[in-house]
Parts: structure tokens; sequence; C-alpha cells
């Protein structure tokens, strides 16, 4: 066996080798020394010669008081020395030493009487370096505590991955103590969590030396039961300082909240998919069926399993919805949607049919008060109030419905109908998100029917309004071709409300609108849906763009800790120009045939919701060809990069070669969108065309 090799692990024989350290003891240096009775040295190790300067030829048959000993205090060494030999006990402390540099060293000692087997008496002396092993102590308790009353769960395995050690805080998030981890495989121990892939990962970590960081893990612990918790577990090696592995250090740290957290905000994610989805999808017609059918079809499944939408049978009649507060309503039903087959279509009254619903009914209930009503976990009893006949409701009850939300169809403060929603296979309650996002997707769908109920009885519903919120494809413009996209954010603990519209005006103008609500979560994307159901209806009065920012900065104040950016622009093809705002928004970019793109430098104007501010309209010509680029803050910022580098590159991409407005838009995504966004973007490009003959401008 040669020197570097070591002996199997046997505990009744030594391990290592004389090419091996020790660890500690070769960090402390320990020297020993060994005087017989008249104080002479005969015994002089390495380590000493170390500490002391002395090398053993130097040190042998010397008095060990003049040879490492001051003057001045050889008298207390006599006496010390003489205490210990007579065998009054070891002495311990910290001496200076005499270093054959001629200078002092502080030496903490340790001295003990040795006795041969002939009766003879010497004299062991231990020492190191006072300020080495004061250093060592210090590591060593700064160490214990840290893993003692650390938060993060700590522990030891050897090499058989058994534990050697484990601190209070992994006995808390474990729920076993010490005693039941110590000895004991990770697979023992931990039967309730995956141990198979755990200690794969171990073992890797030991065969390689490279640390495993952050891998989740989930699972159930003794120490709550009914709760899945989520931990983020790391694994290094840990080797001696001759390289010898000795086993992991594992680190485990709770992330049961960061995880619920990104759970909560994929679900976001998705839900401003719906509102982004339903914004393309609902009111692509000015159909009042097809209006009703599309809101359906958006409602299901991703919010509800059984999804029918009902107008009061009034407002269909000519007249105005007035509030009702009490007594039943006569409703028509204009759509029914289900993700499958299910009895609880068959319970829903047919699109076309009138039906009576009495006062105790919830959506009843609903339209009477304007308020969504919403039963999260629905009993036998509420099945009769949700019903319109007691066959009806056993209907519900065979389809297994249970939970309930009924959302009021409201367009300029009148109540029209409402959106009742269903739950039977999804097993989820209605919650209050799912009311906000029901809420969003009925304020859509009631402004299309409204805007549909009115037009059909002017008889001038085609043209004007056969486009909804935000239109799947926007119909040609007079004198504009138009091309937009929106996408929404990639990040996990992050989602807005950016918003563009592209509305008819009269006189063959069209207003062009970008916006972004600030913050994040369901509640932006649903102030997003507000406002531009606000800016919808302002942009029918023909007001110059300052005056309704003017407007709609006055309803923002109203909503309360709003913050919004905003551009609402009016292209007029016969002026071949175009009036412009800006509240607080990134400027618009502005590309003109054999010309660099330019940002606009327009008043930026203060964020919609500051209050009592000023807004000024900028006039802009804009002739064929030309293209006005709007765009909202999560297309050019990123974390990472100064927003001057990021316009440069986005001006630089507009000033590629001449394509078509679909490619373009494709290219500043793709060229400008990083993976892991934290802002969702909302992007509208409009070209002017030669404009349209004077006999082809719409009445308003």
């Amino acid at each position: 066996m040669s020197a570097t090799e070591s002996f199997p692990a046997d505990p009744t024989r030594p391990t290592g080798s004389r090419s091996e350290t020790s660890g500690l003891l070769d960090v402390l240096n320990v020297a020993a020394v060994v005087l017989d009775a008249d104080g002479r040295i005969v015994l002089w190790s390495p380590q000493a010669e170390d500490l002391y300067g002395y090398t053993a030829t130097e040190a042998l048959g010397s008095y060990a008081g003049q040879l490492l000993v001051h003057e001045q205090h050889r008298a207390l060494v006599r006496r010390l020395f003489t205490q210990v030999m007579v065998g009054e006990g070891s002495w311990a402390g910290v001496f200076p030493i005499r270093h054959k540099n001629g200078g002092t060293l502080l030496v903490e000692f340790r001295n003990m009487r040795l006795e041969d087997n002939r009766k003879g008496f010497y004299a062991l002396g231990l020492a190191t370096d006072q300020g080495t092993l004061r250093q060592v102590e210090r590591d060593l308790a700064l160490s214990t505590r840290l893993i003692s009353q650390s938060p993060i769960g700590l522990a030891v395995v050897d090499t058989d991955l058994r534990y050697v050690t484990v601190n209070p805080a992994l006995e808390r998030i474990n729920g076993l103590p010490a005693a039941e981890h110590v000895g004991r495989r990770v697979r023992e121990a931990l039967p309730f969590l995956d141990t198979e892939a755990i200690e794969a990962a171990m073992r890797k970590v030991l065969a390689s030396g490279i640390p495993i960081l952050d891998r989740e893990s989930l699972g159930r612990t003794p120490a709550d039961p009914d709760r899945e918790h989520a931990w983020s577990v790391s694994f290094y090696r840990l080797e001696s300082s001759n390289g010898k592995v000795l086993g992991l250090a594992i680190s485990v740290v709770d992330v049961t909240e960061r995880y619920r957290a990104t759970a909560e905000a994929a679900l976001a994610r998705q839900r401003l998919s719906i509102v982004a989805d339903a914004s393309i999808r609902i009111g692509t017609t000015l159909d009042l069926e097809q209006t009703a059918r599309e809101l359906a079809d958006v409602s299901v499944p991703e919010l509800a399993d059984v999804a029918a939408v009902d107008v009061l049978d009034s407002i269909l009649n000519g007249h105005s919805a007035a509030v009702i507060h009490e007594g039943p309503a006569l409703f028509r039903a204009l759509a029914v949607a289900a993700s499958q087959p299910s009895d609880a279509v068959s319970a829903a009254d047919p699109p076309g049919e009138v039906a009576r619903y009495e006062a105790d009914r919830l959506v009843t209930r609903c339209v009477n008060t304007g308020r969504p009503v919403r039963v999260s976990h629905v009993g036998s009893d509420d099945l009769t109030c949700i019903a319109r006949s007691p066959e009806a409701a056993k209907l519900l009850a065979a389809a297994g419905v249970h939970s309930y939300l009924a959302v009021p169809l409201i367009a300029r403060g009148e109540v029209l109908g409402a959106l009742d929603l269903k739950r039977t296979r999804n097993p989820e309650p209605f919650t209050g998100d799912d009311e906000v996002l029901a809420g969003e997707l009925a304020a859509r769908a009631a402004v299309c029917i409204d805007n549909a109920r009115w037009y059909r009885q002017l008889r001038n519903t085609a043209l004007t309004l056969q486009r909804s919120l935000l239109p799947q494809q926007p119909p040609e413009q007079p004198g504009l071709q138009i091309a937009y996209r929106y996408q929404p954010a990639q990040a996990a603990s992050e989602v807005g409300g950016d918003w563009f519209d592209v509305i008819p005006l009269s006189g063959d103008k069209t207003a062009l609108v970008i916006g972004d609500v600030m913050g994040s979560g369901i509640t932006a994307a649903a102030t997003m849906g507000q406002l531009r159901t606000a800016t919808r209806t302002l942009a029918e009065l023909d007001l110059d763009p300052a005056e309704v920012l003017r407007h709609l900065d006055r309803i923002t104040d109203r909503m309360g800790q709003t913050i919004t950016t905003c551009i609402y622009a009016v292209y007029d093809p016969h002026q071949a120009q175009c009036l412009i705002s800006c509240a607080g928004h990134l400027p618009p970019a502005l590309v003109r045939p054999g010309q660099a793109p330019e940002l606009l430098d327009l008043p930026t104007g203060a964020p919609l919701g500051v209050g009592d501010v000023a807004f000024h309209t900028t006039t802009l010509a804009l002739h064929p060809d030309d293209q006005l680029v709007l765009y909202t803050d999560g297309l050019v910022e990123t974390r990472d990069q100064a927003i001057d580098e990021r316009l440069d590159a986005f001006l630089a991409l507009l000033a590629e070669p001449r394509r078509s407005l679909e490619d373009t838009c494709d290219a500043l995504l793709r060229e400008l969108r990083q993976p892991g966004n934290h802002d969702d973007v909302a992007l509208l490009i409009a070209r002017a065309r030669h404009r349209p003959e004077s006999g082809a401008t719409r009445s308003a």
C-alpha cells in the first residue's frame, strides 16, 4: 500500500497516512515540547520549530526558560514548572514567549506532567499561536450560532447519505426531532417526500462536486400534513483540507408562499389573456345575438363550464332599460355555451325565448340591484333560486352545479341583462377575482349590445359600429391601413393593463388610442377595460383630443389610486392631418418615405388620474404612406438597458426597407421583446393612404 492510500473504514484501527493532514489540528499547528526534571528540552517537534523559530539542533539540551522566556518572566516560569513537576496539577494559559528573532509571541499553553516506566518525570508543553487559536474559536462559535439560530434548514449527511447533524430549523420544517434524523438515510427519515429523486441528486453532487442550487421540492410533512409545501433545496459537497470527500451539506428554505404566488401569477396571466382575447372576439359585428354568443364562448371553459347571456326583453322593444329595484323580470335568452353536453344546458332557457323570473331568483336580484351575485358553494336550496322552475333545478342538480355567478350587463348607466355562469366540472368555486374578470367581460359585451340595439333602431349599423372594443381584424378605415399586436407579460411575479383601440368617427375620421394602466394583476386589467369603454363613449362626441383626455383624467381620478398613461389621436383623411394629445405616454414614432424615422416632440402632459392638469393637442400632417407607430413601454423598456438605447434600436428597426404593416409588427416584437419580459405590450401602426373621395364620407 502506498503512502497516499488509506485503510478501509474500521473503527478499531486508525485511518489516514503520512501524507494526510488532520484538518483542525493542522490549522492550529500545535507545537509539542518535552522537558526533563531539570527543565532541559529533550523533545522538540517540527511545529515547535515553526512556532518558536529554533531548530531541533538549537533547542535540544537547552534550558527552556533561558531559551524561550524573557528574563523578567523566568521566576514565574520556574514556579509554575515546579508546581507541575511536583504534581500540583497541570497549567494552562497564555504566556509571552521570546521568539528566535527577538520578538515576543503570545502563545496558548497546556502544560502537564508525564511519568515514564522508571518513575521519571517530564513536563509536556503543548502550544499554539494565540491569534490563530482565537480566530478558530471565533469561527467555530460563529458557525455554531449561525447553524443553530438560522431560519434556513441545515443538515450534514455522510457519504452513505445518513444524517450526521440537523439544525433546529430543519427539525421544524420536516416535523421531526434531530434524534429521528441522525443515523438514518434520507429515504428512512423522510418517506413522505420523493426521496428517490432527492437521493439521486445528492449522489450526483457527491460524485461530481458540482453543487445543485435551489432545487424545488414539493410535499407534505408531519409538521403540516394537511397542506402542500414547497422547498428550495441546495446540496454542496464537503471535503477535508486534503480533498477527501466527507459528505454533503444541505440547505432547505421553505418557499411555499413564493410557490403559491407564482401559481397565482400564472393564473393572473391567464386571466389577462382572456381579457385580451375578449377584446378581439366580442363585438366583431353589430348583430345582437352574435355578440351574445361571443361573450358566452369567451367565458367557456376558462371562466365557467356553462354560460348564458340574457337581456331584459324591454330593451329590445325600443325602450330605455329602466332601473328596477324590485319585482320579477322578463328576460330574452340570447346565447348559451357549455364546455361539453350537460343537463345544465337543458336547464337554461333556449336562445330566442322569453322567460319570466320571479323576484327571489338570483339573476333577477342581479339586474334589479345592478350588482354581481356570487354563490361560491351552491346548496340544494340555492338551486331553486337559480333555476326558473323546479324541473330546471333538478337538471342543475343532476349536472353537478356547485358554484354560481351572475354579473349585470351595464352600458352607459343602464342595466341591459346578465351574464349567468355555472361550474360543474371545474372543482374550484368562483372567487372575487373571477367576479372581477366576469364583470370586465360583461362590461365589454354590454357596450356592444347597447350599440347594436341603438344602431338597429337607427338603421345605420353596418359600417359605423361593425367592430367591438378591439376587433379581431380591424375593418378598413377611410384613408388608413391598420395593424396591431398585443402580447402579455412573460415573468412570474409581473401582469399589466396595456390596451389599444381603433374607433371610427364621423366625417371619415378615425380615433387611434393606446394606453397603459400602471400596476399589475387582474385589478389593472379591470381598470383598463373601464377606461377603454369610457374612451369609446367620449370618442362618439367628436371632441378635441385634449378635451377627451381631460374627461378621462376626471374619470380616472374618481377611480382612486389609478395612474394611466395614454395617447389619443384623431386622423382626418380629407385634411391629411392627425390631431394628437399625450397624457404622460412615450412619444409615437413617425415614419415618412425616404426619411429617417423620428419620435414626435409632443407636450408630454401628466398621466391620467393626477387631476387638474392641462392637456395640449398637436396637429401633425400625415400624407399618403406616412406611418404613425403607437406603442406601450413594454416594447422598449428593460431592466438592464437605458431607455435611450432601446428607443434607438426601435427607430433602427422602423428604418429598414418598406414592408407590410403586419411584418413590421412581427419584426418589432421579435427583435425588441426578450424572454422573461416583466411587462405586457400593445402595438398599433397606422399607415395613411390616399384620401377618400368626398362622397365617401360617413354620416355621424
